[in-house]
């Protein structure tokens, strides 16, 4: 009978440390994530604009074309790839075959540009 009870009390000793150590540990995870997991667009102005050329102007649904470099603040390669833009006035501001520097980040769960400069 004896044994019986220290096996049950070691259990319960070894159930309460994983228990702490659960406890300790779930909210030190959401402090130390990193900060590109959420989906809340950062200031442009502390964006690296990265390069890209103008493919597309889709003006009826707000969207741009374009091939681009490396985007360092969200860790994407070069490709060519649809964006919506921030604010509709960025579609009048360039045309196709256009060189810009932009920022583009994840707003509402969408690729957005949020910044544009025609690159001179």
């Amino acid at each position: 009978m004896t044994s019986h009870c220290n096996l049950e009390s070691k259990t319960m000793k070894q159930l309460l440390k994983l228990t702490a150590a659960v406890l300790i540990a779930g909210p030190l995870a959401t402090i130390t994530a990193p900060s590109f997991a959420h989906d809340e667009p950062m200031a442009a102005a502390h964006a690296e604009m990265s390069q890209g050329e103008i493919r597309n102007i889709d003006k009826d649904n707000g969207k741009l074309t374009i091939k681009h470099g490396e985007l360092k603040n969200i860790g994407m390669p070069g490709m060519t790839m649809v964006f919506r833009v921030k604010d509709p006035a960025m579609l009048t501001q360039v045309k196709v075959g256009d060189q810009i520097h932009f920022v583009a980040e994840k707003v509402g769960g969408a690729l957005t540009v949020t910044a544009l400069q025609v690159a001179k």
